[in-house]
């Protein structure tokens, strides 16, 4: 399949690599010229617009058959409408457009409407860290652009198991908000509970509590190996890690989705709320947080300074 990237960050590069390394032709596009120019080292076919892109995905949007699938790695929010105002005049209702990006569900569902093209929510779950394994995606809108897109899918999530189709346009950014709400509620259990380990009554290594938690307990998980990643490189005081937990936004959108539903969501609100206030005086068990953030998707983690 011929396929065009949009958007060449960590995640697009990903999206990139993978689908060439299953036989895809990948024709790119970045904003930076830099980003761009390491996909073609990488062997896809640079473009120097979404015009260009298009172009080099087939003919005008009236004309020749040649349906365009692209994929949308762009930051949520404004950037992706964007986009889709400079992709509008090269589309028709044959063509593709996945949005892989953190987007709203609401807005993924006006978008589906007001595009020409078929418009498939993709929610990605795995972050850079998972450049080899393959990502998870969760993914809403029509069944025959879902179906169209599947040899892509296979080859950029972990294969036919890491993918499906959760239902019509915004099931799949409604799932993977309620994915990072869940996210969230665990990292904030695993901190609580090395919090407690660190200031209790034993001088433990959480290295090795994690490890061996890791092997064979209930609680074992990827997330669990990361704290252990992370006591590893940092030692079991964190070092200098900082008591400041970024992003919130998922968060937020599932706390308020849980409101309107009138579903109870304690744990995950008790996690968001943990995460606004670590922008005031601080805790290990969001230090942690903090840390285990750079593990899964390589956000820059927030170090104290000397004075702190």
């Amino acid at each position: 399949m011929q396929l065009g990237v949009i958007g060449l960050g960590r995640m697009g590069q990903i999206v990139v690599n993978r689908s060439m390394d299953a036989g895809h032709d990948v024709v790119a596009f970045d904003l930076s010229a830099e980003a761009t120019a390491t996909a073609a080292e990488n062997g896809a076919e640079p473009a120097d617009s979404v015009a260009d892109l298009c172009d080099r995905l087939g003919g005008p949007a009236e004309g020749d058959g040649e349906e365009k699938r692209i994929w949308l790695m762009v930051p949520a929010g404004d950037a992706v409408d964007a986009t889709l105002d400079d992709l509008e005049p090269h589309l028709s209702d044959d063509d593709v457009v996945v949005d892989g990006g953190n987007s709203r569900f609401q807005a993924s569902v006006r978008r589906a409407e007001a595009t020409d093209a078929a418009y498939l929510d993709c929610g990605t779950s795995g972050g850079p860290a998972s450049a080899t394994e393959g990502f998870s995606l969760m993914i809403g809108g029509p069944k025959w652009a879902y179906e169209t897109m599947t040899p892509v899918f296979d080859a950029v999530a972990t294969g036919p198991d890491g993918h499906d189709r959760m239902g019509e346009s915004g099931a799949g950014h409604y799932v993977k908000m309620v994915h990072n709400g869940v996210e969230y509620a665990l990292m904030q259990a695993y901190g609580e509970g090395f919090e407690l380990l660190h200031d209790g009554r034993y001088d433990l290594d959480m290295e090795t509590v994690a490890r061996t938690w890791n092997n064979g307990a209930v609680i074992r998980s990827w997330l669990l190996e990361l704290c252990e990643e992370a006591f590893a490189e940092e030692g079991s005081d964190l070092g200098d890690v900082a008591d400041h937990v970024a992003g919130g936004s998922t968060g937020t959108w599932t706390v308020q989705e849980a409101l309107e539903q009138e579903v109870p969501v304690p744990l995950i609100y008790g996690a968001l709320a943990e995460r606004f206030d670590s922008r005031n005086e601080g805790r290990f068990s969001r230090r942690l947080a903090n840390r285990l953030r750079y593990g899964f998707g390589r956000h820059e983690v927030a170090r104290r300074s000397d004075s702190e």
